[in-house]
């Protein structure tokens, strides 16, 4: 199974609107996994032939629970302080897009592999928490794990900031990435491969 195809599993066993803020993340990640799932599985011939139907349960799934400007913040890093508020809140449209556009058909990929949740140790009253899973694959290949960092925000809702994937962070991955195309060709230059990328992805639907 492609890595890609298990960074969207990562994102949209996390969401779904009938689980409130009350949940810790540990049973927001265990209490979803298996509905999204079923629902892949139900309806995959659907979502492949209508793409469009399947960027919506993406949005539909993802977005409650993805702190999308925390992550934005930590890509872009000190770039973030120096941009205009125009440059961040398109930045922030067109990440969260570029991730639902690029990852939703690879969902399509998923095949029954078994998720494993490892035990997860937080102080009380922590703001900070890791959650652990690892995806069991066949034929005798390597588990590959994937770690969610959320953070309590100041509503008390439990958000997701970062995602690692055996041992890649996504986070870290696209900073420094974007980091080298501010450098070398400046913020809206950025910005501008990002709108091509979505049209791009668009068109391929």
């Amino acid at each position: 199974m492609k890595k890609t195809a298990i960074f969207l599993i990562s994102l949209l066993i996390l969401g779904t609107p009938a689980v409130r803020a009350a949940v810790t993340p540990e049973q927001l990640v265990q209490q979803t996994t298996n509905q999204i799932l079923e629902t892949i599985k139900a309806h995959r011939e659907v979502y492949a032939k209508d793409h469009d139907k399947l960027y919506q349960l993406a949005e539909e799934k993802v977005l409650p629970y993805f702190d999308f400007v925390r992550m934005s913040q930590w890509v872009l890093g000190r770039n973030w302080r120096t941009a205009s508020e125009e440059q961040r809140t398109r930045f922030v449209t067109l990440f969260r897009d570029l991730l639902v556009r690029t990852y939703s058909t690879a969902l399509l990929q998923y095949t029954d592999q078994k998720i494993i949740y490892l035990p997860v140790s937080a102080a009380p009253g922590s703001t900070q928490m890791l959650v652990r899973t690892e995806v069991q694959q066949s034929g005798g290949a390597p588990d590959i794990p994937i770690y969610y960092s959320f953070y309590k925000n100041r509503s008390g809702d439990w958000k997701v900031y970062d995602v690692s994937i055996d041992g890649v962070s996504l986070v870290t991955n696209y900073r420094s990435v974007y980091a080298e195309k501010i450098r070398r060709e400046g913020m809206n230059a950025l910005l501008d491969s990002l709108s091509v990328r979505d049209a791009q992805l668009r068109k391929k639907k």
